[in-house]
């Protein structure tokens, strides 16, 4: 039974993308946050045919467990949300075809990660039916989720980025390969639209090109290939505050083990291979830039609510910006709530800041 004095929070993760287990954890550590003392919560997950069903909101039911994501299962109800601009209601469709009431939402906190949820169309969706939502908009959304754009918007700011060629679907290395090979080696391949460092390989040997070129295309047929830098990486997390965006102190990633960078496996599965320094030692005009950095690539984007803000620096103190991400990773380890942490911002008033901060955001254009 919901509190009518209560405003309600409808948690939505899970989705069709290979982020669907890191999306799904991710609201497990959101469920545990979020004080049910001021909320009605509400959990939806959709499955990975793209099915939204109730789900538990119990924050448990999401953990991590024995190394294994957690994953939205199949079920017989399904969840019908608003198709009526202003309308809160968010029902359930019955097995025997009869519908009932889920909730009166106020505000959404989508924590998809990857192409349908984080990309811009979860976004446009709220968008149409104006149902307020964490996070940033739908251009924001989209240039965050394609790293060619993402960069060129970034250039146009005058924030420095690493040099890349990018493959349009369906286009072959034999007629890039001048530009691709003028880049040096190292490189990095990445699908051009995924993240939690999905498909991402590092060629140090061209023969190796082809086959890293075939990972990434599992997850994107669009493919990014940018040179390596030489540097220390370095996160931030920027967020949007009545008072402004603000950035918190840098974070660190020192990677070991058997992994030469920092792959899906050492951000979700292999937590010894990865030292993460929150707050990290930076000389004082260095931590300045990294910060300044970070907030003007949150603007350059048009970004809202809270991104992360990745970069390198070099052993000159140049910093490059690496990528944005609009949905970071918000699980209680993850990197954007842990650098809030060293700040003073613990992570359930970071998320009571983010949805009163999203109830209170105009719908529409603002």
């Amino acid at each position: 039974m919901t509190d009518a004095l209560k405003p309600t929070v409808a948690v939505l993760f899970g989705g069709r993308s290979s982020e669907h287990g890191v999306s799904c954890a991710t609201a497990g550590g959101v469920l545990g946050a979020i004080d049910r003392e001021r909320w009605n919560v509400i959990a939806v997950g959709i499955t990975s045919d793209g099915r939204w069903v109730p789900a538990s909101a119990d924050a448990g039911d999401w953990r991590l467990q024995d190394g294994r994501l957690p994953r939205v299962a199949e079920g017989p109800r399904t969840v019908l949300p608003p198709h009526v601009a202003g309308e809160g209601t968010w029902r359930v469709l019955e097995p025997d075809g009869t519908v009932t009431v889920l909730g009166e939402v106020d505000v959404v906190f989508p924590l998809l990660h990857g192409p349908f949820g984080e990309d811009g169309t979860l976004q446009g969706a709220l968008e149409l039916v104006d149902t307020r939502y964490v996070g940033s908009g739908v251009l924001a959304s989209a240039m965050g989720m394609d790293k060619q754009y993402m960069k060129t918007a970034l250039r146009g700011a005058g924030l420095p980025v690493t040099p890349d060629v990018v493959l349009a679907p369906g286009e072959t290395v034999a007629a890039r390969r001048p530009e691709i090979e003028a880049l040096g080696l190292p490189v990095f391949v990445k699908p051009a639209r995924a993240g939690s460092s999905m498909g991402i390989s590092k060629v140090s040997d061209w023969d190796a090109l082809d086959a890293a070129l075939a990972e990434a295309v599992k997850h994107d047929p669009k493919v990014l290939i940018e040179r390596g830098v030489v540097g220390r990486e370095i996160e931030t997390a920027v967020l949007a505050t009545p008072d402004g965006v603000v950035a918190s102190p840098a974070g660190e990633i020192i990677t070991g083990g058997d992994h030469e960078f920092y792959d899906f496996d050492a951000k979700y599965l292999d937590e010894a291979a990865v030292d993460l320094r929150c707050p990290t030692e930076l000389p004082d005009d260095v931590a300045a830039t990294v910060a300044d950095v970070a907030v003007r690539a949150f603007t350059a984007v048009g970004a809202e609510s809270l991104a992360r803000v990745d970069v390198f620096v070099g052993e000159d103190g140049a910093v490059t910006v690496n990528e944005i991400n609009t949905m970071p990773g918000f699980t209680e380890t993850s990197m954007y709530p842990r650098m809030w942490a060293a700040a003073g911002v613990g992570y359930p008033d970071l998320v009571e800041t983010l949805l009163r901060g999203a109830l209170s955001r105009p719908t529409g254009l603002r």
